[in-house]
């Protein structure tokens, strides 16, 4: 009598410490190549390839995005000091005014949904993002020339919009911040990055809190060697895409990672 095979673990695999560091550090780079920390591109990932489900993949990302952001605010003031930012406090304030509120309902709204409705939610946001990138680096918008009177509740209703989104994909939400400030405030794109993530901190801890009052919190404690291996890869690929900034043309990487994001965007919807 024949013995049968052995059943091939394979989720071990795909999950393995070694795994999770390499795509983390691919995506890193390819986020650090046009000065993001790839947390976009990261989310398909973790519910594609490594089998997470919808809410887990969030948290998870959320928790990721939180650690490399923190890495990234050093580095940060050292090329845009402190002095440069603080003439620009209100504009800090006007957004977190909207997106801190954004980010409790949008984290709410997740532990809520059904799960085949967040992965569909997830789906059309990873199209938002694709759109916002396209429109940041290959476009070129108008600032329009607003009074306070308009551009301060106009400012909280985008915080709002971006603490939901950012929220509910488990992102820094830099892509959609940083045009914001260029376009609503008038801003010069380098000072409008370390404002950024002023803004994106305080949101995601906000997003982070609600989260850990779910039971699906619990994924980062069971998968804390994961998270950490993808969180280190990660924050090295951020640096090596830093490093390697403008070897790649934008008008060539831009489209790529667009059409990434939206083929990313029909595997969740299909999912």
């Amino acid at each position: 009598m024949q013995t049968p095979p052995e059943p091939v673990a394979t989720a071990p695999v795909r999950r393995s410490g070694i795994a999770a560091f390499a795509a983390g550090a691919a995506i890193g780079t390819l986020g650090g190549l046009i000065g993001l920390g790839g947390a976009e591109f990261r989310l398909p990932l973790l519910i594609g390839l490594f089998g997470f489900a919808a809410l887990q993949a969030v948290i998870m990302n959320k928790a990721m995005s939180l650690v490399v952001v923190l890495t990234a605010l050093p580095a940060r003031l050292v090329s845009v000091p402190v002095s440069e930012l603080t003439p620009h406090w209100p504009i800090v304030v006007n957004l977190l005014a909207g997106s801190l509120a954004g980010a409790w309902l949008g984290a709410t709204w997740a532990t809520r949904m059904r799960s085949s409705t967040l992965y569909r939610v997830l789906a059309a946001l990873l199209v938002v993002i694709a759109a916002a990138l396209a429109a940041n680096h290959l476009g070129t918008l108008p600032s329009p020339d607003l009074p306070d009177v308009v551009r301060v509740p106009a400012g909280a209703a985008a915080g709002l919009a971006i603490g939901i989104v950012a929220a509910l994909m488990g992102v820094a939400g830099g892509e959609l911040l940083i045009p914001t400030i260029v376009l609503l405030f008038g801003v010069d794109i380098t000072v409008a990055g370390s404002l950024s993530l002023a803004v994106s901190l305080p949101t995601m801890l906000v997003a982070f809190a609600r989260y850990s009052r779910d039971n699906s919190f619990s994924v980062l404690r069971s998968n804390l060697g994961f998270v950490t291996s993808m969180t280190a890869g990660s924050i090295a690929g951020t640096i090596v895409g830093g490093l390697l900034l403008g070897v790649v043309s934008a008008s060539v990487l831009i489209p790529l990672l667009v059409l990434l994001l939206v083929l990313s965007a029909i595997k969740v919807w299909r999912h």
